[in-house]
């Protein structure tokens, strides 16, 4: 089942009106929420909840083993076995072919004929996020960040939880899981609010990431055949496509879980205002970036060691960070592109490596001035560059695609594709730096013409029309494939 889909529409509101009559009775109310969310993801299909299943199950024995156990050895072989078994459930289903097929063509490359079997698998919507949300329950009791929990229910809960169970946010347990453990009471204004970031993230999807993704396919279609500008445009409308499209997911994501009462991260800070690449990865897909940072990052020395050891750092993050994103060489050289322009800020500091790694915890600024535009569009154009490389079928093709773009000729002519989706493309800038400082579009001032309550409604039934005249054919999550 899709947020974007009629059976939603129905789901949604029925599943709200069972769980807030069970708010009296917390055990039933996580029971029933892990019901309804087995039965959104079973909507593709069923077969894939013992999938879910055997996560949930094998992280809740493991914490509880690790909580028994108190010799250092014992502890990393436990938490050594949850990891090679989630890991490996990951690697069957979305990398055995890939590295099945790699291995033939190196052996193939060198006169050699190798029969590497491969496997008929259909990829589990999800899989990466929910693997990773529960690796971290395990990581963080290993680390005694947070006691095992003895509540079946309430962790089946907090790894199923449906509005960001398959494209994220991916969630801790020190942040979610409490939430699951205690009370919940409606609050109106928390979920009015919860409904106006839901309809952002469905204008984001259904309006402008729809609109784009019409023009983006039919650019890349015959992106040989096309001149440069039309490519350029093409670039750029994948760039708001994938931005618009999982923000969006995200919007609707966090603004169903307050329906709920349960607050999830933020994912998304204006990624594209930001002054240069280290903060662009500090604003964008904050939770995974954070989980690299945590889990990873640290771990192998961070920032805290010498320039070239972070130069290693960075690449073996964002390495692993493209092929997390899926089996492709792209999506890895996706990844190391992105490693050489944080690694050539990090060489070019005369500064220590913490103040310019990618992963710093701080939180940048949200108000770049007008001074800082000439930064902000050289990173969106630095971002926009790798998109190609996230957006197409082969490096060949990404490398041709850009290629293409600096060595066909200029049209005389304006770009016959995409004029409407790069004018709703404009509008989302717009109005995304007049609302900077709150947390989503829909959170109007209350004060000047937004203090009248007709016109905050007349904005509200815009963009409803807006979704219901220009929602088509049904357009995928891009971030499903993940």
């Amino acid at each position: 089942m899709t947020f974007n889909s009629w059976p939603f529409l129905f789901f949604l509101p029925m599943t709200l009106l069972l769980y807030w009559s069970l708010s009296r009775r917390l055990r039933w109310q996580n029971l029933f929420l892990v019901a309804a969310s087995y039965v959104f993801y079973g909507w593709w299909d069923y077969r894939f909840l013992l999938l879910i299943l055997v996560t949930t199950l094998s992280s809740y024995a493991s914490a509880l083993l690790l909580e028994q156990q108190t010799q250092r050895q014992s502890r990393r072989m436990t938490v050594a076995a949850n990891l090679v078994l989630n890991l490996g459930i990951l690697a069957c289903f979305k990398y055995f072919n890939f590295f099945a097929d790699t291995l033939q063509d190196m052996a193939a490359s060198v006169g050699l004929s190798l029969d590497v079997p491969t496997l008929r698998l259909i990829l589990p919507v999800g899989i990466s996020f929910y693997t990773f949300q529960s690796l971290s329950y395990t990581i963080d009791v290993y680390r005694r960040k947070l006691p095992a929990t003895r509540d079946i229910v309430a962790f089946m809960a907090y790894i199923s939880f449906f509005p960001q169970l398959v494209a994220g946010p991916i969630e801790r347990a020190t942040d979610l899981l409490p939430q699951m453990l205690r009370q919940r009471r409606f609050d109106y204004d928390e979920a009015v609010d919860g409904l106006r970031q839901m309809l952002w993230g469905f204008f984001k999807k259904m309006v402008i990431a729809d609109t784009c993704a019409l023009a983006v396919n039919q650019i890349w279609d015959s992106w040989q055949e096309a001149n440069s500008l039309t490519l350029f445009v093409g670039m750029l409308l994948f760039t708001f496509q994938i931005y618009c499209d999982f923000s969006g997911y995200s919007d609707i994501a966090i603004g169903t879980a307050r329906l709920f009462g349960i607050r999830l991260c933020d994912n998304f800070r204006l990624p594209y205002f930001s002054r240069n690449v280290a903060e662009f990865w500090r604003r964008w897909h904050i939770s995974l970036m954070t989980w690299f940072r945590d889990y990873l990052y640290i771990p192998l020395g961070g920032s805290r060691v010498s320039h070239l050891v972070t130069v290693r750092n960075i690449f073996i993050v964002f390495a692993l960070s493209g092929l997390w994103h899926g089996a492709n060489w792209t999506f890895v050289a996706w990844g190391l592109y992105s490693a050489v322009l944080l690694s050539l800020a990090v060489i070019r500091s005369s500064t220590k490596p913490s103040r310019h790694e990618a992963l710093h915890r701080a939180k940048p600024a949200t108000k770049p001035s007008l001074r800082d535009i000439p930064k902000v569009l050289l990173t969106f154009l630095l971002m926009a560059i790798g998109w190609v490389l996230f957006r197409s079928a082969t490096i060949g093709e990404a490398v041709g695609y850009l290629t293409h773009i600096i060595t066909s000729p200029v049209p005389l002519a304006p770009c016959p594709v995409g004029k409407l989706a790069l004018l709703w493309c404009l509008l989302l800038l717009l109005v995304e730096w007049w609302q900077r400082d709150r947390r989503h579009v829909l959170q109007l001032p209350d004060n000047g013409l937004f203090r009248h309550r007709a016109l905050r409604w007349m904005v509200y039934y815009l963009l409803i029309l807006l979704i219901v005249l220009m929602h088509g054919e049904e357009q995928t999550f891009i971030y499903f494939q993940f």
